[in-house]
């Protein structure tokens, strides 16, 4: 199965609280899904895949030691996968903290704030072959 968006553009939920990008806050108990999900991408502009994300936050937020992971990491990752897992357009920060998410040709994602002119561009269908999709609501509509 392909996990993976190319050439796409994820634009803020359409009734996304924030008015511009901001950090996802820490929780009591840590970092946040949001707030993993955060710091891996804003350190590391078009590095990771949505596959390579969604693995990681699961892998940090879930706390696996780094020696779990070097003896049955395959194992975890394909484990991980089997489970239905939802797509970045339904992660946190599109749909409450002001982030679009840009995929790259090679399906490498980065952040992009809802306030930037990189932003309007995207989200206007200016950039030819990148094909714009709405994150999820926060809610049903009525």
């Amino acid at each position: 199965m392909e996990w993976n968006y190319y050439n796409t553009f994820i634009t803020v939920a359409p009734d996304c609280p924030a008015t511009k990008g901001t950090v996802p806050p820490d929780k009591k108990s840590g970092k946040s899904k949001a707030g993993i999900e955060f710091e891996l991408i804003s350190s590391h502009p078009y590095e990771y895949t949505q596959e390579d994300i969604l693995y990681e936050v699961h892998v940090r937020h879930k706390g696996i030691p780094q020696e779990e992971l070097e003896e049955r990491g395959t194992q975890i990752r394909d484990e991980f996968f089997q489970k239905p897992t939802a797509c970045m357009r339904a992660s946190m920060l599109p749909k409450k903290f002001g982030w679009g998410l840009h995929f790259d040709t090679e399906g490498k994602v980065a952040l992009v704030p809802m306030e930037s002119d990189l932003y309007r561009e995207f989200a206007g269908g200016e950039r030819e072959g990148v094909k714009v999709l709405a994150a999820m609501r926060n809610a049903r509509k009525k």
